[in-house]
């Protein structure tokens, strides 16, 4: 299942936070050789988990991390502002309703639902929250996923050649993609709705439109 829960409420699920982190090492660091903090326990956080991130994360039965995304309004301090600059020729992307989603996770072992899943939630809690558009980097091994799940993004600018590009593109949060990944992830309209309620409270929104 779905949870959405900002940075300040991790500790109410210490399990599920701690897997996740776990995981983000396992992918970033061992998996993907990329230049992160993993700390003594294993935990890869950086400075944007301090700065009170939503996350959107698949809650497995047992409790612990199986996929997670991260966002973060563009009006602050983003990843794509302070490192990847380079890749919007159109200049800084900064609006109440765009946010950044970055460390998108995938657990060892996860079903082959949960990719569409956190889409999914990804698209609700969008919606739920008034926002117009995601705004992320991804490189093209992404891209494939994202066209094959029936939710890619609208390039904004890539820097590098084939498999090796580097790109950053934007998602535009609305109500005719819900079909497609609900289909993908093999969730029912009541079932997506609930987690939203859960997670935001019944009709109320968080960020006015």
């Amino acid at each position: 299942m779905i949870r959405f829960l900002y940075a300040g409420g991790l500790n109410r699920y210490p399990r599920l936070r701690d897997s996740m982190f776990r995981d983000r090492a396992a992918q970033f660091a061992d998996r993907l050789g990329w230049e992160v903090h993993v700390d003594d326990t294993g935990a890869e956080r950086d400075a944007y988990d301090a700065e009170d991130p939503l996350y959107v994360i698949w809650e497995g039965p047992d409790g612990r991390h199986a996929g997670s995304m991260r966002f973060l309004p563009t009006t602050g301090r983003t990843m794509l502002s302070d490192h990847f600059a380079h890749l919007l020729p159109d200049g800084p992307v900064c609006s109440p309703r765009i946010w950044e989603c970055t460390r998108f996770c995938i657990a060892p072992g996860a079903a082959a639902h949960v990719p569409a899943a956190l889409l999914l939630g990804a698209l609700e809690m969008g919606l739920e929250l008034g926002l117009s558009h995601g705004v992320g980097v991804f490189d093209a091994r992404m891209l494939a996923v994202y066209r094959r799940l029936g939710w890619p993004p609208a390039p904004l600018g890539t820097a590098g050649p084939g498999r090796a590009a580097i790109s950053a593109g934007m998602w535009r949060f609305a109500p005719e993609v819900r079909p497609r990944l609900l289909r993908r992830a093999g969730i029912s309209p009541a079932v997506s709705r609930h987690w939203v309620e859960r997670g935001f409270g019944r009709g109320r929104l968080v960020l006015a439109a």
